[in-house]
């Protein structure tokens, strides 16, 4: 992820950075469900989504953390 959308994301608060994930899982749910049917053109955006996950429970972590 680039600097600045990290810098964006760290922004957000708890309640959007769920929401957030919410969302990106969704879409990585219609990827794999699409990729089994039919071979999707960039096989690589499952990996930037999974990896783009990992971010975000990272800094839902962070502030939970905080927090405490």
């Amino acid at each position: 992820m680039k600097n600045k959308v990290w810098q964006e994301m760290r922004s957000l608060s708890k309640i959007e950075l769920e929401a957030k994930l919410r969302d990106i899982e969704e879409e990585l749910f219609r990827f794999k469900f699409k990729h089994s049917s039919t071979p999707i053109k960039n096989p690589l955006t499952i990996r930037i989504t999974k990896r783009t996950i990992a971010k975000i429970k990272t800094l839902l972590k962070e502030k939970e953390n905080e927090k405490e």
